[in-house]
């Protein structure tokens, strides 16, 4: 008797699997569409005539109704947008900031018709009024495929004008509105990154890492040794393509130095003996997801999951940068804060060897910096303001923590210890969004003294 034998696919090749048949028939209803498009000639010319079809394919998209050709026509846009040079983008975020920002007299029509029937009718109306056309021009770009990732590049390289161009600051605002609502917790992946993950994969997180450079493939697997931990985020329309990741170090103790949980040829901690988890590295792959919080989730997420695989862990803390320090520095007016023969010195780049009393003054200084130097009510250091507002107590300073000429240049070669005392957590952050107050240990009481 002949016996059947069954394979199950794994869930990655399931999903692969799944993801082609999708594209598959993507693909065949945006042929469709493109059929309609080139006979009602809805095309994209190219050249110096880009810019101007873009604008006109975009005109037609925000009131299309067909789903394939409209399937299609988004396909064109993000296509053409891909294509555009530095001042064709410029003109196109100009075009979305004028032509689709929202009509200032429908609003107020609308308002007056809510204030004198105040009933759910007139304020959908007023909602749908008040909301400027590109975001509906960008719901519908989001169709297409690679059209989140476009999207998101779109915004990066918004952001990089912002300064020089304050008019566009709309077209900005309603992005980060769709990412916010696009890029919910609830649609977000944890993954676990190890050596048998997509190589894909791993070369962005060697590619994205932005706190301490990853140099090539062996250092990689060494932060990825059964000592070393590294979670990323992932979104269903960015496959392969993380949106923030942590790297996390087990050890027995506190580490006050960034060098050390980067050796290679380490030894290991005994499974047994590991009680600390250390947060040395957070990286957001995209810059046009600023302001579109993840790490806070990330963190928690990641305690959960190392919590259940090792019940004996204890300390949560993180080794971090003060990447603001130096630069709020060299401004600072330091009457008060520092001996007159130090201010200066305080001041000059710091080198690989530092004498005692020049690096005592730093960590003072820094601890000041920290809790007292504030950006509205919150911390004005980001890293700071980031773990702080996640309701972690700042723990500790250490001077030539990170002896790099990055750690040199933005920290002054001081890293900060965050400790996440889960119990005193969600204390901790309503006391720092509620009153601006800073969780501290004695040793940083001491340093502020």
């Amino acid at each position: 008797m002949a016996t059947e034998l069954t394979t199950t696919d794994s869930p990655a090749e399931e999903e692969v699997r799944n993801q082609n048949a999708l594209g598959r028939a993507l693909a065949s209803v945006m042929d469709a569409g493109r059929e309609i498009l080139a006979r009602r000639r809805l095309v994209l010319n190219s050249g110096d005539n880009l810019t101007e079809s873009l604008f006109a394919l975009c005109r037609e998209l925000l009131h299309h109704r067909g789903e394939a050709s409209g399937l299609a026509l988004a396909g064109e846009i993000t296509s053409a947008y891909g294509q555009l040079s530095a001042k064709n983008r410029l003109d196109f975020f100009k075009f979305l900031a004028t032509e689709f920002e929202a009509d200032d007299e429908r609003i107020l029509a609308a308002a007056e018709t809510y204030r004198e029937q105040p009933v759910i009718e007139n304020l959908w109306a007023l909602s749908r009024a008040v909301e400027a056309p590109r975001q509906k021009l960008f719901r519908r770009m989001n169709t297409a495929p690679g059209g989140t990732r476009t999207l998101v590049a779109m915004r990066g390289q918004l952001l990089e004008l912002l300064d020089e161009h304050p008019e566009l600051k709309g077209v900005n605002t309603d992005l980060r509105h769709l990412f916010i609502s696009w890029f919910n917790k609830g649609f977000l992946e944890l993954r676990r990154m190890d050596w048998s993950s997509p190589a894909l994969e791993l070369e962005k997180i060697i590619d994205y890492e932005a706190v301490h450079e990853i140099n090539g493939w062996d250092d990689l697997r060494s932060r990825l040794r059964e000592d070393r931990r590294c979670f990323a985020f992932f979104h269903p329309a960015m496959a392969h393509d993380p949106l923030v990741f942590v790297e996390v170090a087990l050890t027995d103790h506190i580490p006050d130095a960034i060098a050390p949980l980067l050796q290679q040829d380490r030894a290991p901690v005994p499974r047994d003996k590991v009680n600390t988890v250390v947060f040395y590295s957070i990286s957001n792959c995209h810059p046009g997801l600023a302001g579109v919080s993840f790490g806070n989730f990330l963190i928690k997420n990641v305690v959960e999951e190392l919590r259940q695989e090792m019940p004996g862990l204890k300390t949560f803390v993180t080794l971090s940068p003060v990447p603001g320090f130096r630069r709020w520095l060299q401004g600072a007016d330091l009457t008060g804060l520092v001996d007159e023969k130090l201010a200066e010195r305080v001041k000059a780049p710091v080198g690989r060897v530092v004498e005692a009393d020049l690096g005592a003054a730093l960590v003072k200084l820094c601890a000041h910096y920290l809790v007292n130097v504030k950006s509205g009510q919150g911390a004005r250091d980001p890293v700071a303001r980031f773990h702080l507002g996640n309701g972690a107590r700042l723990h500790g300073l250490h001077w030539a923590a990170d002896l790099t000429p990055k750690g040199r240049e933005q920290s002054a070669g001081i890293m900060v210890n965050y400790l996440y005392d889960l119990n005193k957590i969600e204390v901790n952050h309503e006391a720092y969004f509620d009153k601006g107050r800073v969780s501290v240990s004695r040793s940083v009481t001491r340093l502020l003294d």
